[in-house]
């Protein structure tokens, strides 16, 4: 897979854009997993000094009044009714706003994960415009629609309602699952928008732009804004006697230079670990399958991996490689990575453990994962605590003092972080499996005495992870002091002090 990666990637001088902001989605039916579970994976990319908040919102009934996206110092001016029955949800949010709260799920057992920035056509955007003033953003779409949403397709359907008749704010991608089903929402123009319901055999990856292709009207697996067709016919997007049956990204979204090595290199490479046999051409983004059927299951671990990556073992690899050409393409793991997560449903189990998130702070390939499950009742002290300045109490600033720290010299001390948190992960599993079993055994007779063990379990292990966290920033502070110090006394030409 890395020779064909330097092969195709050779034919390509186009300089890596560095100023743009993202995400990387993974999406993996239940019969492309290894144990039948429903998979999903992000990236959320911005800014590393976004301190994350892990929140639980609890039930409310007999509200009223109306949510507010500036009142939280959000994108825009959005409003929208609140729900009269609010349900539990679970949000990880931006610390300043305590919006855009990246990835949770509801007591229904419906999950959101989003999202994933993408750009239409600016010819289209002339004519229908992202509504920035009072359109619906990342900001909203977790706190809109996770207290009310009771299935995957109702969520892609408010959503849906709000882009029609408030309009998006940005151009965005989204992930619906429940216990049966995902589905991947994208937006066109600022009205315009389609979702498909993933095939169950196969898996879905995108990095930035829009990536959904065929759309089937009256197709229960599809579902799209009421003029999406007529839209692109009347502006000459889409014109039916040349181009045949209707393609939403050749319609909508934007293809030009900036994609070739910002956007199109990520999907590339994971449908190369995924399927080392396909052939294809990095620079051929546009024909990349949508949908595509792993060469073996996938698992949460390969998930993780992919998160991590940032072409290992090539000359590309921007942190490793001293070739010139490293970093020409947008890696999935940047620093910038402000949390990444794999939601995993298994509807076989209990919700409280069937649905889990597992989730890396900071930049995934220096930080660990641990898992999240949905009968959480809290957490350790610093989950709720944070901002944009680097403090000693948020478990955020925790986790990315040790990873600037790493940065200082990553080919020196990234293989001590990775080995150490790779042997708490491998010894994590196992114990994570030993508690499930024995939940299960007891959520049956007792279900107050199962979620204590639940809270028991989790608890200890986010003060785990934090004093090896913690461990290894003063290792690593110890080594990169005694560098330093090596460092300037060769620089005194009598090498005395």
């Amino acid at each position: 897979m890395k020779s064909k990666f330097l092969a195709s990637a050779a034919v390509i001088g186009t300089l890596f854009c560095g100023s743009a902001l993202a995400c990387t989605t993974i999406l993996v039916g239940n019969e492309a997993s290894n144990d039948g579970s429903l998979l999903i994976a992000r990236s959320a990319d911005s800014k590393a000094i976004k301190a994350q908040l892990f929140l639980i919102h609890p039930k409310k009934i007999n509200q009223s009044g109306t949510y507010s996206s500036k009142a939280h110092d959000g994108a825009s001016d959005f409003t929208y009714p609140l729900p009269k029955d609010s349900m539990r949800y679970t949000t990880i949010a931006n610390s300043h706003t305590k919006l855009h709260g990246a990835v949770g799920y509801n007591e229904a057992g419906v999950g959101i994960s989003g999202t994933e920035t993408i750009y239409a056509k600016d010819e289209l955007l002339k004519i229908d415009p992202y509504n920035e003033a009072t359109g619906i953003t990342e900001d909203d779409i977790p706190d809109v629609i996770l207290p009310r949403m009771k299935s995957a397709k109702e969520g892609v359907k408010l959503l849906g309602q709000i882009v029609e008749s408030t309009g998006a704010g940005e151009g965005f991608g989204v992930v619906f699952v429940d216990k049966d089903e995902i589905w991947y929402f994208e937006t066109g123009t600022g009205h315009q928008w389609m979702a498909v319901k993933l095939p169950k055999d196969e898996y879905f990856v995108s990095g930035n732009q829009g990536r959904l292709q065929n759309y089937k009207e009256n197709d229960p697996n599809f579902m799209g804004s009421k003029n999406l067709i007529n839209f692109a016919k009347e502006h000459g997007a889409y014109d039916p006697s040349k181009d045949g049956e209707f393609h939403f990204g050749k319609a909508y979204t934007r293809n030009d230079e900036r994609d070739v090595t910002y956007n199109y290199p990520r999907v590339f490479w994971v449908q190369q670990m995924f399927n080392p046999s396909f052939k294809q051409d990095i620079a051929d983004g546009p024909n990349f399958p949508v949908f595509m059927k792993p060469e073996k299951k996938l698992s949460v671990n390969d998930l993780k991996t992919v998160l991590r990556a940032h072409y290992d073992g090539t000359k590309y690899d921007p942190y490793v490689s001293k070739d010139e050409e490293s970093g020409i393409y947008r890696a999935i793991s940047v620093f910038r990575t402000y949390e990444s997560h794999v939601m995993q449903v298994r509807p076989w189990l209990p919700q409280e453990i069937g649905r889990v998130t597992y989730v890396a702070l900071g930049m995934s390939d220096l930080s660990v994962y641990l898992p999240y499950y949905y009968g959480l009742d809290g957490f350790i002290d610093g989950y709720d605590k944070g901002s944009y300045k680097a403090d000693d109490e948020s478990i955020y600033w925790t986790y990315r003092k040790l990873q600037t720290l790493v940065m200082m010299d990553y080919n020196k001390y990234a293989s001590i972080v990775k080995a150490a948190y790779k042997k708490f992960e491998d010894e994590l599993a196992v114990k994570q499996a030993k508690f499930e079993d024995e939940y299960v055994k007891i959520y049956k007779k007792d279900k107050k005495k199962a979620n204590k063990l639940l809270n028991e379990f989790s608890l200890k292990t986010m003060k785990e992870a934090k004093a090896l966290t913690q461990d290894l920033t003063n290792q690593i502070f110890t080594m990169l002091t005694d560098d330093t110090d090596t460092k300037l006394k060769s620089l005194n030409k009598n090498k005395k002090d």
